[in-house]
């Protein structure tokens, strides 16, 4: 799929035309450096290697691999398949690659939130609760299941550990607006990640 690397800038709020609040995440979308063309003859597939954000320290070879395309070396470098339009190295993809009203996927690293309980982590209910209560300990995990047979506790169990950091993709976000001039692109809803995390925005 067709896209670009962009950057979360944060998340704010617009009314549409019935009046209603709608939640929204603003990106820097862009522009995005072509820093190399796969071909099917060269590489075995069609590719475009997209480049977004300079990089101030650099190795020799980033350097001498962004200075073919005529650019300095880039912090995040992503390929994308399926453009329409004819890039050429060195080529700048803008935000105006997208249009308002189109639905995107969109990846990136949650939010590491370090090492959580089953409460949290699996949503167990503790105290009070249907799920998993235990009837004097508010937020311990009750029993894993193991006795005498199969006297092991079996891979995949529901247990406290460590929670978010991971890769995760959100699909079919609208695309609300489409501000080209600043480069930023205003989604519909909430995407993984932190403030300045990077994401990949797809269609």
């Amino acid at each position: 799929m067709s896209g670009l690397i962009g950057k979360k800038i944060g998340m704010t709020s617009i009314f549409d035309e019935n009046g209603k609040n709608i939640p929204c995440t603003v990106i820097q979308a862009g522009p995005c450096v072509v820093t190399q063309v796969r071909t099917k003859e060269v590489d075995g597939y069609e590719a475009l290697q997209l480049g977004f954000d300079d990089k101030k320290t650099v190795s020799k070879a980033a350097e001498g691999h962004a200075k073919k395309a005529g650019t300095v070396a880039k912090r995040k470098v992503v390929e994308f398949q399926g453009y329409n339009e004819d890039y050429k190295l060195g080529d700048s993809v803008t935000v105006e690659h997208f249009k308002e009203g189109e639905f995107v996927d969109i990846a990136g690293t949650s939010k590491g939130k370090g090492f959580q309980g089953v409460v949290k982590r699996h949503g167990f209910g503790g105290v009070g609760q249907a799920t998993h209560g235990q009837h004097n300990r508010l937020r311990a995990p009750g029993s894993i299941g193991a006795a005498s047979y199969p006297a092991r506790v079996f891979k995949g169990m529901k247990m406290a550990g460590r929670m978010g950091g991971e890769r995760v993709k959100v699909e079919n976000l609208r695309v609300l607006k489409v501000v080209a001039d600043k480069n930023l692109l205003v989604v519909k809803g909430c995407v993984p990640g932190s403030k300045n995390s990077y994401v990949i925005i797809s269609k």
